[in-house]
């Protein structure tokens, strides 16, 4: 059984403050737990919600079904009511005035009251949550904000058990089967990847919804010993990464689309350098300011060519919070290894909610670094930064670290040594030897996660944050005796073919889905592979795609 509650209000609330308290509570009584946010982009004022799905079996997407809205405002009933199952109901304070069986309305302001602490009106509120869905309230201070004091903790919990007793139990779910697990957004699973790979300089300027990467990453900078750098802006961010980086800091920076397009200049000179450098790019729907609090993959296209000549780069997008930890671990290794750029694209659906996964494994995470010391030079030899080798990758010193060798690096065209030349010959050379990364990073692209019916007549193909939709689209069209399955894309860049083209030519139908109006990894896929899709499923409007609107689609439009 899975489901879902929706808490809508205005800012400021407590929106947060109760789905947090809703969120850790469930999953320390063993349920998986999914939210995610709809929040717009103002201090104050406008209609806020969060969603929670949770239930005994993995949850991996939202679901536009509730059974449960908490209505902190009139607004909120407006809105979503018809949004609300046959048998659901909305728990509202007794202040709010609306004629509707479903809305049962609950002392909730006063009870807090008179606990002399209006704030606890979410605990409250969750408490009657928590008795509607028939789960014991047993060790719920175990479940509030450790930065509340003893004495706050204490009224906390008070107002959760006179929530409590507003309201009659429908559900009996007692405790799930959830164990060694943790609740985590994509963000911070991208700051712990980045730690557990090895990082030791982050640069950022702060834009939603990249921004808590920055946050995380600051709050445990001197635990973890690194250094965090705020910077002026987002060209001065890249640039202090890739100083950084040549200086033999593992360097990542990060922005959403416009910020990134204020790097792009700077891209190039961690080609043409060859400095390892990874970049997030954490998307919302553009152009210009857009849809600021949004989500959207409408950056694909742009980061595939971002930044004027040609050079190798690795492109990633990462599909949920567990993915997200070990492929930015993985980005650092590889931005490393080959000397170049690796660019991770979330975006602030996958940025924002929250979701119980496995307790990360460091076994999996190994930190590889590739510099080299004194050995690769012969006795006498004066150190080449950008040496020709069979593979295209020069050894790579780290300045002052070699005595007697100087470690020079250059924006023009340039020689083994550095210095800047405008001979054709060693432009080939250089060119040719730059390039040779694509074809080693080529061999080690992983191959699209495939799930579904293994002869499918209906082959889906998405790739990031689509994941959980997709997954859970499959599994519901496949229960209907219908044959499909789906392909979502991590490593996008180079593209990898294997399965795309055992699937594709299996299946009838092809159809893309994405977060975007032109269908960008559709196109890719045709540029490179000839493969054109037979129809798209595509969604701008700023909102994630859920599994029932793929469905939905699958049912009315393809067959």
């Amino acid at each position: 059984m899975k489901l879902n509650i929706l808490i809508g209000g205005t800012a400021g609330q407590g929106m947060d403050t109760l789905s947090d308290l809703l969120e850790r509570f469930l999953m320390k009584k063993g349920f998986y737990v999914f939210s995610n946010k709809d929040y717009m982009s103002r201090v104050r004022g406008g209609h806020n919600f969060t969603q929670i799905r949770f239930g005994d079996e993995p949850i991996y997407s939202h679901c536009p079904q509730l059974d449960l809205i908490v209505a902190l405002n009139k607004d909120t009933i407006d809105i979503h009511l018809d949004r609300l199952n046959k048998d659901g109901i909305i728990i509202a304070d007794e202040n709010i005035d609306f004629e509707d069986s479903r809305v049962k309305r609950l002392p909730l302001m006063k009870t807090a009251k008179e606990l002399g602490l209006p704030r606890a009106f979410g605990s409250v509120a969750a408490g009657a949550v928590v008795k509607y869905f028939g789960i014991s309230p047993e060790s719920i201070e175990n479940s509030f904000n450790k930065k509340f004091d003893e004495e706050m903790i204490k009224t906390n919990v008070e107002a959760f058990n006179r929530g409590y007793e507003l309201t009659e139990a429908k559900y009996s779910l007692k405790k799930g089967n959830l164990k060694n697990s943790m609740l985590i957004n994509g963000n911070n699973s991208i700051a712990l990847g980045a730690l557990a790979g090895g990082i030791s300089f982050y640069s950022a300027y702060p834009m939603t919804p990249a921004t808590s990467i920055m946050t995380y990453l600051s709050k445990n900078q001197v635990e973890a010993g690194i250094v965090v750098d705020q910077a002026e802006d987002e060209i001065a961010a890249v640039n202090a990464a890739i100083g950084a980086s040549y200086a033999g800091a593992r360097a990542m920076t990060g922005s959403s689309g416009g910020g990134f397009s204020l790097m792009v200049e700077a891209l190039g000179l961690s080609g043409i350098t060859e400095t390892p450098l990874v970049i997030v790019d954490s998307q919302r729907p553009g152009p210009a300011t857009g849809l600021p609090t949004r989500t959207e993959q409408s950056d694909l296209s742009f980061l595939l060519t971002a930044s004027h000549g040609e050079f190798p780069r690795m492109v990633i997008a990462v599909r949920d919070p567990e993915d997200a930890f070990y492929q930015t671990a993985r980005a650092l290794n590889m931005a490393d290894k080959y000397q170049t750029l690796v660019l991770l694209l979330t975006d602030q659906y996958l940025a924002d909610y929250n979701r119980t996964v496995p307790k990360y494994d460091l076994n999996k995470v190994k930190i590889e670094r590739y510099i080299s010391g004194s050995e690769v030079l012969k006795e006498g030899e004066e150190y080449k930064r950008y040496k020709l080798t069979e593979n295209g990758v020069s050894p790579r010193l780290i300045p002052g670290k070699v005595e007697g060798q100087i470690v020079l690096v250059d924006s023009d065209e340039h020689t083994e040594y550095s210095h800047i030349t405008e001979s054709a010959e060693v432009r080939n050379q250089m060119m040719e030897k730059r390039m040779k990364k694509l074809e080693l990073i080529k061999k080690e692209v992983l191959e699209p996660e495939y799930f579904g019916e293994e002869n499918p007549e209906i082959l889906l193909i998405g790739w990031g944050s689509t994941y959980g939709a997709l997954k859970e689209s499959v599994e519901m069209l496949n229960s209907e005796g219908l044959k499909v399955g789906a392909l979502s894309f991590g490593d996008i860049y180079p593209l990898p073919e294997k399965l795309l083209m055992k699937y594709s030519k299996k299946a009838k139908k092809l159809i893309n889905v994405e977060q975007n109006f032109t269908g960008q990894l559709a196109n890719l896929i045709t540029q490179e592979t000839g493969i054109s899709m037979n129809s798209s499923i595509l969604k701008y409007d700023g909102r994630q795609i859920s599994a029932i609107e793929i469905y939905s689609r699958i049912k009315e439009e393809v067959l």
